[in-house]
């Protein structure tokens, strides 16, 4: 499934997020942007994973922000460990309806109130191998690229002659 829908009004919205995680979506991306990353919401990555938001710093730094919107949310996955392996850094990013302390110590963490986040927790450093860093570095601007021309197309067939 297409992760850009050119019919919707948010064509970064599949339907599969809840109002509550595309709040600590909006926030989250307005603190990245104020920190100089570029993000990407909904990357899958080469497992087949589908990341909710991958980060490039202005560094080359990949970040990779798992959205918990609840408890349950929180319990049901299990997939989180294997995006460990495709990042620099991993965190959780959440709102403050949701108790903090059920997030592992090992990953960072942030709040976000749909305005903007703050860091809670700094998470560790474990540097991607070069295979792995090449690899998801062009899965991220690809998917980019794609996206970008997607949506040019749209604003072409919505404005013909343009």
């Amino acid at each position: 499934m297409t992760l850009l829908q050119v019919s919707a009004n948010n064509p970064l919205v599949d339907g599969r997020q809840s109002d509550k995680a595309l709040m600590i979506r909006r926030g989250m991306q307005a603190l990245l942007r104020d920190m100089r990353h570029a993000v990407l919401p909904e990357l899958v990555l080469a497992g087949g994973r589908r990341a909710d938001l991958v980060s490039l710093s202005d560094k080359g730094e990949i970040w990779i922000i798992e959205i918990k919107s609840s408890i349950e949310d929180f319990r049901v996955d299990r997939k989180w460990p294997e995006y460990r392996l495709c990042c620099d850094r991993f965190f959780f990013a959440t709102h403050p309806g949701v108790p903090t302390e059920i997030f592992p110590e090992e990953c960072g963490l942030f709040l976000s109130d749909g305005y903007g986040a703050h860091l809670l927790r700094e998470a560790p450093e474990h540097r991607l191998p070069p295979a792995t860093r090449k690899a998801v570095t062009l899965t991220y601007s690809r998917t980019a690229a794609e996206r970008l021309m997607q949506a040019e197309l749209a604003a072409c067939e919505k404005w013909p002659g343009v």
